[in-house]
């Protein structure tokens, strides 16, 4: 079975505390539900027209672990502080890796 992958890109971060309450309630949501930490963290270098911003690339074992994540009750909670319009412009995926 292919393991996944959340893929996610910070364009901005607006509002600190709120982007540190998500962090702290996600990261144990995320944990619980198979996914682990690979990538925390702002790019070394960039190249081809890259954006030096903020990636988090999370690996779980399958891809129903990472949609179930997304969509389950603490990884939602979690979500909660990044509501309600400035706080972080970010984009998220979730790639199936290969076999």
């Amino acid at each position: 079975m292919a393991k996944a992958y959340w893929v996610v890109c910070y364009h901005a971060i607006k509002n600190q505390e709120a982007f540190q309450a998500y962090a702290k309630l996600a990261m144990p949501a995320i944990q619980a539900a198979g996914g682990k930490y690979l990538v925390r963290g702002n790019p070394a270098k960039v190249y081809e027209g890259g954006l030096s911003q903020r990636v988090v690339l999370i690996e779980f074992p399958s891809l129903q672990q990472a949609l179930a994540c997304h969509d389950a009750p603490g990884y939602q909670e979690a979500l909660k502080p990044l509501a309600g319009g400035d706080v972080v412009k970010r984009d998220m995926r979730i790639v199936e890796g290969l076999a």
